[in-house]
């Protein structure tokens, strides 16, 4: 069976559309190696992502995911062997 990701996210802040985005990005890349995708309204800036319960993201201790480094991480344990093209490749720093 193939995982479940959810996605909690605040309604008070408004990020359904966010969280929505999040949901279709992730899907258009794992269609065939997630098997749901769940968004959970929740409240008090709660922005979360999880795979089978395992917390991969919260936005209180790490901001909003970039979406390639978010990629990376899902793709890390749903199908390591996938190659990501430019969401592979690290984004040079500005400094």
């Amino acid at each position: 069976m193939n995982p479940r990701l959810e996605i909690e996210y605040c309604t008070q802040c408004r990020w359904l559309l966010r969280a929505a985005w999040t949901a279709q990005e992730l899907l258009t890349t794992f269609q065939r190696d997630l098997g749901e995708v769940a968004l959970i309204p929740g409240i008090g800036g709660v922005f979360e992502i999880r795979l089978d319960g395992e917390t991969i993201w919260s936005r209180k201790e790490s901001g909003f995911p970039e979406m390639a480094e978010l990629k990376r991480l899902v793709r890390d344990r749903v199908a390591p062997d996938r190659d990501l093209g430019h969401s592979d490749r690290k984004q040079p720093s500005a400094e």
